[in-house]
């Protein structure tokens, strides 16, 4: 995904030969208050557009409120009413709007009068050139009257979503964007609550769409809020990771299973020290790291190796490229996981030295005290490289039926001199 953060400019370009229409979805729950304001100041960009060559259709979803909002709604000839009963939910609602509308550009913004209307027309500009979403950044300079509360929870959502995509996000819940119709194929399935925008953004981030972030100002709603900053902020949490996994495991997994073998390796290291300075036997607290090092080494290996495979389902499903490497650009070529035979056979080989060796001075005398660390050592080698082998041959399975499609057409097409 190209992510970009654009200053607004006040002036358009060139009106496009051919006519565009944007679909302006707004879903409403109980807004009787304030659905007026938003759908009057949506309706007063259409001038603005109609100069770039764009058409306006506003459709408003009503999603099972209990006040008037509705009543409110259907004043307006310009607007298209949609209606739930019962509620549905945020993203539910978005959804009826994208099915019903008509529109090769689609929008959305809350009812609350929080997102700016007359940004709309700056967003729908960098779809024209080229964008496949925009979006209307609360994060990217503009001013916000966003509360303490939801700035730390943006803040983590964001460097949450950068990370597990390996790009740039800024924004990823903003509530306002623009983009094209032919982008839903790649951005469904989409859940029907209120963590409807983060699981947009993660995966338009590895969908590698081209997202454009410009920055917005915004407002707090009046009233009361939707949002529970509890209850959806560990949903928001779940449905950012679970939507990674979809596409890269390697990059989860692999991140906590390194950092487990890094602190099982740290405290290795701690026991051998101990035992070059002659110290055989431990202290409860010592036994305890022991046993700490040993579960961590093994889930951190395990996990590791586990999301490298996973990668190779996911590719398998998806019917694309194996994703490689934790941070980006792989470091190794070949691939780490190609490697995993001979290192698998390596720890084997080390692990069963080790155990062989001890036994060796096991009958020469040596005591089970001065025994221990180096049979417990080559325990963990043999085990992981019995694991290693074992991924190995599961993703070279994997990639073959990756390609098979691939090879079969190759076969076909062989001809012969």
């Amino acid at each position: 995904m190209t992510v970009q953060t654009l200053t607004p400019s006040v002036e358009t370009k060139t009106k496009p030969a051919k006519t565009t229409l944007l679909s302006v979805v707004i879903p409403a729950y109980n807004e009787e208050e304030g659905i007026a304001a938003i759908i009057e100041r949506v309706l007063a960009v259409q001038t603005h557009l109609n100069t770039m060559g764009i058409n306006l259709e506003l459709l408003v979803v009503d999603d099972g409120s209990q006040d008037r909002t509705a009543e409110v709604v259907a004043t307006y000839d310009e607007v298209r009413l949609l209606r739930h009963n019962p509620n549905r939910g945020y993203g539910a609602a978005l959804k009826t709007g994208f099915c019903a509308a008509e529109g090769d550009l689609l929008a959305f913004l809350d009812a609350d009068g929080t997102y700016p209307p007359a940004s709309l027309p700056v967003l729908c500009q960098e779809i024209l050139d080229g964008a496949d979403v925009a979006v209307g950044s609360r994060r990217s300079g503009a001013a916000s009257e966003m509360p303490t509360v939801r700035r730390i929870g943006n803040f983590i959502w964001s460097n949450l979503v950068s990370v597990l995509a390996n790009h740039r996000v800024n924004d990823p819940a903003s509530g306002m964007r623009v983009f094209r119709r032919s982008t839903l194929n790649q951005l469904y399935p989409l859940p029907d609550g209120l963590n409807f925008t983060p699981v947009m953004s993660t995966r338009a981030a590895h969908e590698n769409l081209t997202v454009v972030e410009v920055p917005m100002p915004y407002k707090e709603r009046q009233g009361r809020s939707k949002l529970s900053v509890v209850k959806d902020g560990m949903r928001f949490l779940s449905t950012i990771i679970w939507t990674a996994l979809y596409y890269n495991p390697a990059r989860i997994f692999g991140s906590i299973g390194a950092t487990l073998f890094a602190i099982s390796s740290l405290i290795a290291l701690a026991l051998a020290a101990l035992r070059i300075t002659g110290t055989t036997t431990l202290e409860p607290a010592g036994v305890f790291s022991t046993f700490l090092a040993v579960v961590l080494g093994i889930a951190g290996f395990t996990l590791f190796a586990l999301g490298a495979t996973f990668n190779y389902l996911v590719a398998l499903f998806h019917n694309n490229p194996v994703r490689q490497g934790l941070f980006g650009e792989p470091i190794f070529d070949p691939p780490l996981d190609r490697q995993f035979w001979w290192m698998g056979l390596l720890s084997i080989t080390g692990g069963s030295g080790l155990g062989a060796v001890s036994l060796i001075l096991g009958l020469n005398g040596w005591e089970i005290e001065r025994l221990w660390l180096y049979l417990l050592a080559g325990t963990m080698l043999a085990l992981m490289g019995l694991q290693l082998t074992i991924f190995w041959v599961i993703m070279r399975v994997l990639d073959e039926l990756s390609r098979r499609d691939l090879m079969i057409k190759a076969d076909l097409e062989q001809t012969y001199v």
